[in-house]
């Protein structure tokens, strides 16, 4: 074989290799895309739309009041730590942390990020925006006065000294009241300039929220387009209208039709525990609600389970231990014994603190009086007047002549704040921070603003929650946390009724969505509509 004949062999081999090559390629691709068409994901593109019955009012000022909140939830707003869908604390603006001293801590901040309007998230940034909610006209800087200042260190870096000893100090930067925002905007009350995988592109007061992608969101591009919030207040209506598909996912689907909506194939029902905590506040400055005997009579009235069947069709929540859920670490739920209903208990407690039926027509009486106690809550949350009313038939079941009132939140606040009302049922997310101190030091330290309520005070239980806030180890936090929770249950300034299940319904063509327990992710990056 001449040398000229073997380079044209080896040129023909070659191009034979390139041209096999190229097919192989060529088919593999193919295989993938057929994948992805039997799948039916589009990995981009879409708009979403989603009914919601909680959402801005007034303003998008995070800062205000609990706005970051729902602006956090649409995925605008970030905050310097947050936690994952199983509760477990992470960096997200920031990149970590060190603690320097007892007082002292120093927060670096991720390198890279830049708001939506293409400014840089910098340390001045992150001081700009935390000083917002240290300003003495914010109505929440009460809850963060254990700061004593918030200062650059460098360019990525910032070093926040607190007054004492504050163990939750990085969990309070998870709070949505925390979330940073671009120094550049003008008007943040109309305006949102947050880090967040969405931008805002219109918003409309009572009717809508309109979102687009932040196509240089730092962390990955967001499949979706374009996300539209519609702000339904009616339970039904937003169930209509994910049924007669104008919106793609409701949530706080009812619960009576929890059952019709899991078995429609079109469909997908999502429910998981929150950490939010029904329960009702007992004004102790009252007679005889100052006697501990009453309080705990109250607390063996009540079936839990009951009320979770009746009140919530059995799917919307489960009885109550205590405050604290066991979906977060903190929870003690498996230490202690939910109160069984125990109507027996109830009476003899209610008689050995002066309360009897003398005259034989089967309600009870006190100081020659007839006993009544009137039950107040709030508009909202479906949940609380059908819980309210069941819980007031098991009260009068041990001879209580009991009544419901519901009222709008800030009225039924004004009365509390005045000490006119006996019982209150509301709804808390009892560690928005992941921290139980969250809880705990607002409602049963004695200068607490919810203890101001109920006019609890323990001088024990004020020393335990100082300790939990002063220790760092979080292995002796919860020892401390856990005396806390069973005092509580002792004491009953409170008293706990169930915990919520948040349930949302979904068109099959949404995915990627994840529920978070403490209510405050939602619209995140990875949720997609397939084609």
């Amino acid at each position: 074989m001449n040398k000229k004949y073997k380079i044209t062999v080896l040129v023909m081999l070659l191009v034979m290799a390139t041209v096999l090559g190229s097919l192989c390629i060529d088919q593999k691709s193919d295989e993938k895309t057929a994948t992805a068409n039997q799948s039916g994901i589009q990995s981009q593109g879409g708009t979403l739309r989603y009914a919601t019955a909680f959402y801005p009012e007034d303003t998008l000022d995070p800062a205000v009041k609990w706005t970051g909140w729902y602006m956090r939830e649409v995925g605008v707003y970030e905050t310097l730590f947050s936690y994952d869908e199983n509760m477990n604390l992470r960096p997200e603006l920031a990149s970590k942390y060190e603690k320097i001293s007892d007082t002292e801590w120093r927060i670096y901040i991720r390198e890279g990020v830049k708001f939506h309007d293409g400014t840089p998230m910098n340390a001045d940034a992150v001081v700009y925006s935390l000083n917002r909610v240290l300003d003495d006209n914010n109505s929440r800087k009460v809850e963060y006065n254990f700061i004593q200042s918030i200062s650059k260190y460098s360019d990525d870096a910032v070093t926040i000294k607190t007054n004492s000893t504050y163990a939750p100090t990085i969990a309070s930067l998870t709070d949505p009241i925390t979330s940073i925002v671009s120094p550049s905007s003008k008007d943040l009350n109309t305006t949102a300039i947050g880090t967040g995988p969405f931008k805002v592109k219109s918003y409309t007061k009572d009717v809508n929220l309109v979102l687009e992608k932040n196509e240089n969101y730092w962390n990955g591009t967001p499949k979706l387009d374009n996300v539209t919030i519609y702000f339904v207040k009616d339970d039904m209506t937003r169930l209509f209208k994910l049924e007669s598909n104008e919106v793609d996912i409701a949530d706080g689907i009812p619960q009576s039709e929890v059952a019709d909506l899991k078995n429609n194939s079109d469909y997908t029902l999502y429910s998981n525990a929150t950490l939010r905590t029904y329960f009702l506040y007992v004004n102790m400055n009252k007679e005889p609600l100052n006697n501990v005997k009453v309080r705990q009579a109250l607390n063996y009235a009540l079936d839990r389970q009951q009320i979770v069947n009746t009140a919530l069709e059995g799917v919307g929540g489960t009885p109550a231990k205590s405050f604290f859920p066991s979906v977060m670490n903190w929870s003690i739920n498996n230490k202690i014994d939910m109160v069984s209903q125990d109507e027996q208990k109830a009476k003899s407690l209610l008689a050995e603190a002066g309360l009897k039926d003398t005259n034989g027509d089967g309600w009870l009486e006190y100081n020659g009086k007839p006993f009544e106690l009137s039950i107040k809550t709030y508009t909202g949350r479906p949940q609380l007047k059908p819980a309210a009313e069941v819980i007031g038939t098991q009260f009068e079941s041990i001879g209580i002549k009991t009544s419901v009132t519901v009222l709008e939140s800030g009225a039924l606040t004004d009365d509390m704040n005045k000490g006119d009302y006996d019982l209150a049922l509301y709804a808390w997310t009892v560690a928005t921070t992941g921290d139980p101190d969250y809880f705990v030091s607002k409602h049963f330290e004695s200068t607490g603003a919810e203890a101001q309520k109920t006019g609890y005070s323990n001088p024990q239980v004020d020393e335990w929650i100082k300790a939990g806030e002063q220790t760092m180890n979080q292995t002796q936090r919860k020892e401390y946390y856990d005396k806390v929770q069973e005092q509580v249950l002792e004491d009953c300034p409170e008293i706990f009724v169930f915990y919520q299940n948040s349930i949302v319904g979904a068109n099959k063509k949404v995915g990627g969505i994840k529920q978070f327990p403490n209510e405050i992710s939602f619209l995140t990056k990875d949720i997609y509509i397939k084609q």
